[in-house]
This record gives structure tokens, sequence and C-alpha cells, in this order.
């Protein structure tokens, strides 16, 4: 048990040392709305608002505002706050699509980076928190 702990303590330091944020900073970093303008926009902007923004929201989705995420489209809400898990925004890009009606985001394109699938993850956890300015259509 205690070489578990040095290690993690251990592990922690490093990071620190190299500049990068712990887990627990990182965790936290997702709860601002300075999370969602900085990392998970710029992901749904890229792959998403083509069909779900602005003009278009396919499937009744628009993937532009908080309300209209909880809101969702034809197959729910998009974001369960909390839950990365039961929501449909992450199992679409995970391409984890509901067995009945496969919808894998973004269709007929290859699926979204790892690593930009965590953000998104990681920030549904965190509550799915965006700044009041976002809200706005």
């Amino acid at each position: 048990m205690r070489v578990v702990v040095a290690g993690v303590v251990i592990a922690g330091s490093v990071l620190m040392a190299m500049g990068l944020p712990s887990v627990g900073a990182q965790e936290d970093a997702a709860t601002k709305p300075e999370f969602y303008t900085t990392k998970v926009q710029p992901i749904l902007e890229t792959n998403c608002y083509k069909c779900h923004a602005g003009m278009f929201h396919r499937g009744g989705l628009n993937l532009k505002t908080r309300d209209a995420m909880l809101q969702g489209g034809h197959h729910g809400a998009a974001v369960v706050p909390g839950d990365a898990g039961k929501s449909l925004l992450v199992k679409v890009i995970r391409h984890e699509g509901p067995a009945n009606d496969p919808m894998d985001m973004p269709p007929h394109k290859p699926k979204l980076s790892d690593a930009d699938i965590a953000t998104v993850e990681q920030w549904v956890k965190a509550g799915a928190v965006m700044p009041a300015d976002a809200a706005k259509p």
C-alpha cells in the first residue's frame, strides 16, 4: 500500500514539475466556463456545427447553446450533465450510437480523436458548464 501511495505522490510531483496540471486540477478546470470556450467549443465547431448549429438543426438538435443541448433533438437530450455514459453526444462521438438507429458522428468521416472525445467526456462529467454568453443563440 505504501508503494502505491508513494507512486501517486511521485507521479503528481513529476507532473507539477513538468508544468502539467494534476488530474484533480484538470477536473477542476473542466468546471470552468473557459474550458468549454477553449477546449470543447472548437471541437464542436469543427465537427458538429455544420449540421447542428446556426440555420441547421439536423435531427432537431442544436448544439449551439446549453439549453438546446439539454432539450436535445429527435433522440432526446444531447448531454446529461455529470453523466457522460448517459449523454447521447458522447455516445455518438464514440461511435456507440443507439442500436436501433446507429448515428455515429460525424457521419461519413473518421471518429474524433481519443483526445477530443476525452475532452468532451471530461466537460460533460464536470457538469457541461458553458459561459453565460454562449447560452445566447
